[in-house]
C-alpha cells in the first residue's frame, strides 16, 4: 500500500494552510512507500535552499519510518546512529520529516517540510499528516 496522489495533495494543501496560519513560507514534499516523490509544493517566497532539504526529510522519514527529529537525537556523538546522515546519499536528521500511516497503521509514505525553524517545520509536517486522520 502506498500513498495516492489525492492523499499527497491533501497533505500539501493542509500543510500550506498551516504555514500561512503561522506566517511562514515552506517547501513541502510527499514521498510514497518506496521513498519516491509523489507531490511537491514550494510556496511563493520559500527559500530555494530548503527545496532539497524538504525532499531529503521526507525520504529520511520513510527510509527509517520515524520522525527525522528522532533520528537526529539518535545520531548525536556517542549515539547508536552517529554519522547516519552520511548514508543513503545524505540524510536530514533534524525535525520536519514525518512518516505517513494509513488507517491500519501501515507506513504508506512520508512528508518533509523545510523553510523555517525546525519547530515550525515539524508543526507544518504534522498538520499535513494529521489531515489524513489515520
Amino acid at each position: 500500500m502506498s500513498i495516492s496522489l489525492e492523499q499527497a495533495e491533501k497533505i500539501i494543501s493542509v500543510a500550506k494552510q498551516k504555514s500561512v496560519e503561522i506566517d511562514t513560507k515552506m517547501n513541502i514534499a510527499v514521498v510514497d512507500a518506496g521513498a519516491n516523490l509523489v507531490a511537491f509544493a514550494r510556496m511563493d517566497g520559500a527559500w530555494l535552499g530548503s527545496l532539497d532539504i524538504s525532499i531529503k526529510k521526507a525520504k529520511t522519514a520513510r527510509f527509517f519510518d520515524m520522525n527525522t527529529g528522532t533520528i537526529g537525537e539518535l545520531s548525536q556523538p556517542g549515539g547508536p546512529l552517529f554519522n547516519i546522515e552520511h548514508s543513503n546519499g545524505g540524510l536530514i536528521t533534524f525535525p520536519g520529516g514525518v512518516p505517513i500511516k494509513n488507517e491500519k497503521g501501515e507506513i504508506i509514505g512520508a512528508v518533509g517540510v523545510s523553510g523555517s525553524t525546525v519547530e515550525n517545520d515539524h508543526t507544518v509536517a504534522q498538520a499535513g499528516v494529521d489531515a489524513l486522520g489515520a
